[in-house]
């Protein structure tokens, strides 16, 4: 039997809303535009580059006719936006034991792969995973359940936990038909009680006795 446990990244494994919002805002500032607070660029955040950008252009005055323009000064600026960044108290350590206790770890995000390989080589994380799946690895992102699929069909791992903080990865484990371990310190918009999830957690401690109790009944 080989067990997966597989992680969203933003506001899952990594803080990084604030290099999020810095990048929307540099945009912003290119075009003489006023930036936006930062809760509100985090209300865009979570179905992939062009949903975020569409939200960020129905938010501001920014032209939808120079869509694909704004898209690559866009993605410019997002993958140069690491510094603010930093990984959830906790998560690392987490993920040691887990790997210690033989499971085998993924990354399956809709952060496209040239931001995505920014940040994780900004914070020596793309190290500790056996396969990492991009926003741009498929034609289709989460909530399609495709991706998260493939990660665990990549790992060879024949059980798994998804483990996330928003409705879009709560509903991507729940069309995969994987469990989900809901992290209630990321970026969500909705109340923690809306989301469905297997088991909800605030402290990464916590997290390998969920994987157990979940993949590995007494």
């Amino acid at each position: 039997m080989t067990w997966g446990v597989v992680f969203d990244l933003d506001g899952t494994l990594i803080d990084s809303l604030p290099d999020i919002a810095a990048a929307a805002n540099a945009l912003l500032a290119d075009h003489q535009l006023e930036p936006l607070p930062q809760p509100q660029i985090g209300s865009f955040v979570g179905m992939g580059e062009r949903v975020f950008l569409d939200r960020l252009i129905a938010a501001t005055a920014l032209d939808a006719a120079d869509y694909d323009a704004l898209m690559g000064e866009f993605i410019t600026h997002y993958k140069a936006s690491t510094g603010l960044t930093t990984v959830f108290p906790g998560a690392v350590e987490v993920i040691t034991v887990l790997k210690g206790e033989g499971y085998k770890l993924g990354i399956c995000t809709n952060k496209p792969g040239g931001p995505l390989a920014a940040v994780l080589e900004a914070l020596d994380l793309a190290k500790w995973f056996d396969v990492i799946i991009a926003g741009d690895t498929l034609p289709v992102r989460k909530p399609d359940p495709a991706p998260l699929h493939l990660a665990f069909e990549k790992m060879g791992a024949t059980e798994g936990v998804y483990v996330g903080d928003s409705d879009v990865d709560a509903e991507t484990a729940q069309r995969a038909g994987v469990p989900f371990a809901f992290f209630t310190e990321g970026i969500r918009t909705k109340p923690i009680e809306d989301i469905p999830h297997d088991r909800a957690f605030e402290r990464f401690e916590d997290l390998p006795a969920i994987c157990k109790e979940i993949l590995r009944p007494i």
